[in-house]
């Protein structure tokens, strides 16, 4: 009996593949180059074909979405023994519908009749967790790369069996996980409202309320003033110029991918440049210790506080808040975090596909402002209500990481012959 209390096979034979171990003294170690009959690449489908239309489309991401791309040749469409392998980015294995279409960085294969489709499709997301592609930004895989994985496998019958038996047991993973994932978007969803309650209405409950005289901010306190960001905060804008990068330069350029949830990532793949760049893209000032940095396109509203010890100059679609009041640092941070900067960026950017937001329309930004003694209550309730919530959070996506490990390790193990599930009988069949 294994760890988790199934079964093993009688006798085990070296699989010649250190990542698939030792094997079923009956299966077979394969190369998938051999498991098919046929195969080709999809056609190139210009993004304005996606997301509308009567035709599944494949690409390489990990879902398939709608297309309106009508001159997909009929010998390529899929048929019911087919797996799509994608050759950009993770390494998907895709079960499709019949009749699907797919793009040109895809590979359709169709498999010989002694291969259960289902049964290779666990093998083949189980052999590409360790392909190495080629390319810097988006890795990329040749079919080559996909031909040459080895896989071992047993006859048709129990490849059947053992994909039943995954399909049964994955599935309850997965009902796990999406329970796991609806729990977090509850805490989110929470932690938003709690947030746009606390800067709009304040804590006081019986606290008198009077129109703003903003649509999408609604009422607020009597005693709060209703200002503009520029009245409260200097604003400074970035250089609308690019720095010269330095691979071994000592300061961070900031762009808008590096503020994400409400953090700074300064990582490997942020951008550095060196003393002469940094002394004028400096020169409306250092972004200060604590002070708010703000992206305005790309998308517009993503704010993140600077950190200690933080070495950086803003580069193209970056702002900087430094509030005229210190107590009023952690309110106006509580704010931008709120729906309120969301409607505010709909009600300016009025039949825009894109999220942009002008200089001039940042600095207009309407704030609630409560006095200083109270923004400074409401920024501690925030913090630590946002502290909660993250703590709630982390403890989900980490019950999320093990049932991920415990279904990857589940696959392998069946797919690999370590587990023996041939007596192995559903639930639902009783």
């Amino acid at each position: 009996m294994s760890a988790d209390g199934y079964r093993r096979y009688a006798a085990y034979q070296p699989s010649g593949n250190l990542a698939l171990g030792a094997v079923p003294a009956d299966w077979q170690v394969s190369r998938i180059a051999h498991v098919f009959v046929k195969s080709n690449a999809g056609e190139v489908i210009d993004k304005s074909y996606w997301g509308d239309g009567s035709e599944l489309l494949y690409t390489c991401n990990r879902t398939p979405m709608k297309s309106d791309f009508s001159v997909f040749p009929q010998w390529k469409r899929t048929v019911p023994n087919d797996l799509l392998l994608t050759r950009n980015g993770t390494p998907y294995v895709h079960k499709p519908t019949e009749g699907a279409i797919y793009s040109n960085v895809v590979q359709r294969i169709t498999l010989a009749k002694e291969y259960s489709r289902d049964y290779l499709s666990y093998c083949l997301g189980n052999s590409a967790l360790g392909m190495r592609g080629y390319g810097v930004s988006i890795e990329s895989f040749n079919f080559d790369n996909w031909k040459s994985l080895r896989f071992t496998h047993p006859p048709l019958k129990e490849q059947t069996q053992i994909a039943r038996f995954l399909d049964y047991e994955t599935a309850k993973i997965d009902a796990l996980i999406e329970k796991q994932q609806q729990l977090i978007a509850l805490l989110k969803e929470k932690r938003q409202a709690v947030i746009s309650h606390a800067v709009t209405k304040g804590l006081n409950p019986d606290a008198p309320m009077r129109a703003s005289g903003v649509e999408w901010l609604g009422e607020v306190p009597t005693h709060w003033e209703v200002s503009r960001l520029k009245h409260i905060s200097r604003v400074i804008d970035c250089r609308n110029k690019t720095p010269e990068y330095f691979d071994d330069g000592e300061y961070f350029v900031i762009r808008t991918t590096n503020v994400k949830e409400q953090e700074l990532l300064l990582d490997d793949s942020a951008l550095r440049t060196d003393q002469k760049n940094f002394d004028i893209w400096t020169q409306r000032g250092v972004p200060p210790v604590g002070s708010i940095l703000f992206t305005r396109e790309a998308p517009a509203g993503e704010v993140c506080l600077v950190p200690p010890d933080a070495k950086l100059c803003m580069g193209q679609r970056m702002m900087n808040f430094i509030p005229f009041s210190d107590s009023h640092v952690g309110y106006l941070f509580s704010y931008l975090l709120s729906d309120c900067l969301t409607r505010y960026i709909g009600s300016v950017s009025l039949g825009s596909t894109v999220s942009h937001l002008r200089v001039d329309q940042v600095e207009n930004i309407t704030v609630p402002v409560p006095p200083e003694g109270e923004a400074a209550a409401i920024s501690a309730h925030v913090i630590a209500m946002r502290t909660k919530m993250r703590d709630l959070i982390s403890v989900s996506e980490r019950k999320i990481e093990l049932l991920q490990e415990r279904r990857a390790a589940l696959i392998s193990a069946a797919v690999t012959g370590k587990i023996d599930v041939r007596k192995w009988q559903s639930p639902d069949d009783n």
